[in-house]
């Protein structure tokens, strides 16, 4: 099947959007991405590799491999930074795209949202965190940026290592109140093995992981789980709010289950492992293309010509988002090969 004469659309170039390039680009097809930012791999593009020291499946290089490769190819084309702004298909698809403030139109046969995830803001919980701060309180992303660039885990306030760090999870997932019931599916291993990580480079860190229940993530997650909970201090419990002590600590106040009693502890650094939710253009996106949203407000169901990937859909990891963007993208082929009978 020859198919240079068709060319896809991708918005987002995330793991779903660069997986969704390279198997179009092997394929023969002409693909450009549009992403707001002007780097390959959205929010993973700041994971750092978690081996401790072995390799943990993390998927971290897997996009930095698939970003590299992709810079390499003439099938790709790139519109970044840019947005979509509108659509209309008659055949084709006339999409409009806002791109360093001037208005341009491209036509595409085929359409990939892989549009990604916003993380969690936890300003609006009770645990004194303030994005851009020097605060000692840090999401679990700002971690990964962290470990990614400087290879060591620091306190933001004074550039010491911490002594004692305190993971708190689901900030953002599985929370009626804020209308986000969803679990976000990833963030227990990613946080576990990053911890181990820590602790690898400095053994003398104590990591404690506060947790509603543990979501597996590895194909042999009994073995590796059990590894992990005997150097790393696990309560079952989500902390009801983090302060500031006068001495640049953090007191930790949380339910114990083993005692039945409110406890507070001290920690050096706390880290809030955020949920995934929809991109807040999703909604706009999906009414341009004509693409339904789940009653989450991630992206529903794909109609004719056009495809959605990756945690755009929902919630999930790198592999299974590079995976979502191959399975996206045969879809595209097949529906590229039905337009040439």
């Amino acid at each position: 099947m020859s198919t240079n004469q068709h060319t896809v659309l991708i918005a987002g170039a995330g793991p779903a959007g660069l997986s969704a390039a390279l198997h179009l680009a092997d394929c023969g097809v002409h693909t450009v991405i549009v992403d707001r930012k002007n780097r390959p791999g959205g929010n993973a593009a700041d994971f750092t590799c978690k081996a401790s020291p072995e390799c943990v499946r993390c998927g971290a290089c897997m996009v930095a491999d698939r970003a590299a490769r992709i810079r390499q190819l003439t099938a790709v084309d790139w519109l970044v930074p840019a947005e979509i702004t509108g659509c209309e298909q008659n055949g084709r698809f006339q999409v409009h795209i806002r791109k360093d403030g001037a208005e341009t139109d491209m036509k595409a046969d085929a359409v990939i949202l892989a549009t990604g995830f916003t993380p969690f803001d936890p300003t609006q919980k009770p645990y004194g965190y303030q994005k851009g701060s020097t605060g000692n309180v840090i999401t679990h992303l700002e971690l990964e940026a962290m470990l990614h660039g400087q290879g060591k885990v620091r306190r933001p306030s004074d550039g010491a290592t911490p002594e004692t760090i305190a993971f708190i999870q689901c900030v953002g997932s599985r929370d009626l109140a804020l209308g986000r019931p969803w679990c976000s599916c990833v963030c227990c291993g990613s946080a576990l093995r990053m911890a181990r990580r820590i602790q690898h480079e400095t053994p003398s860190v104590k990591a404690t992981f506060f947790y509603i229940d543990v979501q597996s993530f590895s194909r042999n997650f009994d073995a590796v789980y059990a590894d992990f909970k005997s150097r790393i201090r696990m309560i079952r419990a989500i902390p009801g709010d983090v302060v500031k002590t006068p001495d640049d600590k953090l007191r930790v106040g949380y339910f114990d289950p083993t005692s039945r009693t409110f406890t507070e502890e001290i920690f050096d650094l706390t880290v809030l492992t955020v949920g995934m939710g929809p991109n807040p253009d999703t909604p706009e996106l999906a009414r341009v293309f004509g693409v339904s949203l789940d009653r989450f407000g991630f992206l529903g169901t794909a109609r004719n010509g056009v495809f959605v990937a990756g945690s755009a859909i929902q919630p999930m990891g790198i592999s299974d988002s590079i995976a979502s963007g191959a399975e996206a993208a045969q879809s595209a082929l097949e529906y590229l090969a039905g337009l040439m009978r």
